[in-house]
């Protein structure tokens, strides 16, 4: 490294509160390819980047598995989606200030590139993959679980924000209520696809039936049943149709 990349990794350490026994991997994992390509040295941080998304997969999927032992395979694989999304990723490094260390090329510069979701989020997988083949993968842990802090143990609001959060959003905006689900049955067979039954009801009326291997299926299933109908009451042509065959 040159004495600028030396002055440039001390910063970046002591910033991100980081160890590195070889500090060029950090200086890799800050390097965005525009930067490397205006120094004709390879590709920049893409290799890593690479190396820590499948790590953090790893990572997140096993916090969340072992916080959520009543989730099926679909809950924890919509909610490590939503933990690990380019959007997610970017806040992670925006709390840590990525940002401020990500070195760019003088283009992507201009361009406002430090505060890119797209470069701080990969910048921040890139991160985690030289963390990874510096100390091993519980140091990788540490620093993931660091940055995600409380968000691993409630992920279940990230990853069911889906068509539960759509029902209730336009219940508050229309009728100014919430949505109560209550679970009408339950099976009790742990592999039943249909284990749980719930409704959905909004003003003490129901609004949507569904059925899941989870409660938590149960309900979004039920809520996407309550949009469906949402969407014949948003249209008055609709409706008055629903009221014709009703009555």
């Amino acid at each position: 490294m040159t004495q600028n990349d030396d002055t440039h990794c001390e910063g970046a350490l002591a910033a991100l509160d980081l160890e590195f026994a070889d500090p060029a991997l950090l200086e890799l994992a800050l390097a965005h390819p525009s930067y490397s390509h205006e120094r004709e040295a390879g590709r920049g941080n893409e290799r890593l980047e690479f190396l820590g998304d499948a790590v953090l997969d790893l990572v997140v999927a096993q916090a969340l598995y072992e916080a959520h032992p009543d989730w099926d395979e679909g809950d924890l694989t919509r909610t490590r989606a939503a933990l690990v999304n380019q959007r997610t990723l970017a806040e992670r490094a925006r709390e840590l200030e990525l940002g401020r260390v990500v070195k760019l090329g003088r283009t992507e510069m201009r361009s406002g590139g430090a505060d890119k979701d797209s470069i701080l989020a990969n910048c921040f997988e890139a991160i985690v993959g030289a963390i990874y083949l510096d100390a091993g993968l519980a140091r990788a842990e540490a620093f993931v679980r660091r940055a995600y802090g409380a968000a691993l143990a409630s992920g279940g609001e990230l990853g069911a924000r889906d068509e539960k959060t759509a029902f209730q959003e336009w219940a508050h905006a229309q009728h100014r209520e919430t949505p109560s689900y209550r679970t009408v049955a339950d099976s009790g067979v742990e592999d039943d696809a249909k284990r749980f039954r719930v409704e959905v009801a909004l003003g003490g009326e129901i609004w949507g039936r569904g059925a899941g291997r989870s409660k938590r299926g149960a309900e979004r299933a039920a809520a996407a049943d309550a949009l469906q109908r949402r969407a014949t009451a948003d249209s008055p042509a609709r409706a008055r149709v629903e009221r014709e065959r009703a009555g």
